[in-house]
């Protein structure tokens, strides 16, 4: 009986060790979960704090005429925003972004808002992916272009009228041209281009038809500012947050590009 007692007392003693070891594993666990909760949610805090800066130095510089500010918010997070205004060759439009079907983006050959400087020159004009289909008239998805040029001077502009379409099937209806080569810019290839010849340029419209469309343009000589990118970055702690804005020129109204399409 006294054996089978000092052989139940180590029973209790492995039980007891398991039973601890268990209770620590989960411990640790319910820890380190809690720990990597309040880090994250400390990121987060320091993240959005960084981002909130970067919209402060973005609403800043744009309510001024500075081209650098920079400064510190109660919330001890602080920005550093510049102001870019450059001219330059390769224009893409609506920033990059898909210009949607039937509407349209400027592109200014001379100089906002007096008129000044007028481009002389080519600009060839790129456009479409890869994967677009021209299957027949009515089911495809590559986009033609109309393009309306106002050259001269303000007092006696002239108006010049351009219809692309890369889809032959669609193109021998519409009787658009459709002789627009593949081309490669700033280390991009599109399906589709056309190079135009331009005397005084005042501006440009760009405006795809049938479907949107990524639409860069690409001048022989460096073209007229467009407008202004904006970069802020903010931080907060070792976190920093950067946002970029392009700030285009005012549109100008529909009704100084007569369309071509209803003239055809």
């Amino acid at each position: 009986m006294q054996t089978a007692y000092l052989y139940q007392k180590g029973q209790i003693l492995l039980i007891v060790i398991l039973v601890m070891v268990v209770t620590l594993t989960v411990g640790l666990s319910v820890v380190s979960r809690t720990i990597t909760n309040l880090r994250t949610t400390k990121e987060d805090e320091t993240s959005q704090k960084a981002f909130s800066a970067a919209e402060a130095g973005v609403e800043q510089i744009i309510n001024s005429s500075n081209t650098a500010i920079t400064g510190s918010l109660t919330n001890d997070s602080s920005f550093s925003t510049t102001r870019i205004s450059t001219a330059s060759t390769f224009v893409p439009l609506n920033g990059a972004n898909p210009i949607p079907k039937n509407d349209g983006a400027d592109v200014w050959l001379s100089t906002y808002p007096t008129y000044a400087s007028l481009f002389t020159g080519t600009v060839t004009v790129y456009w479409g992916q890869s994967n677009e289909l021209c299957s027949d008239t009515s089911s495809n998805t590559q986009a033609a272009l109309e393009i309306v040029v106002i050259s001269g001077s303000v007092a006696a502009p002239v108006t010049t009228h351009y219809a692309l379409d890369p889809c032959s099937a669609r193109a021998s209806v519409n009787n658009f041209t459709s002789t627009t080569p593949p081309g490669t810019v700033n280390g991009q290839t599109y399906p589709h281009s056309y190079q135009l010849s331009i005397t005084s340029g005042l501006i440009m419209r760009v405006i795809p038809l049938y479907s949107s469309a990524v639409v860069v343009v690409n001048g022989s000589s460096s073209l007229p500012i467009q407008g202004e990118k904006i970069e802020s970055t903010g931080t907060s702690g070792t976190t920093k947050r950067k946002i970029v804005v392009t700030k285009s020129y005012p549109k100008l109204p529909i009704e100084l590009f007569p369309s071509l399409i209803f003239s055809l």
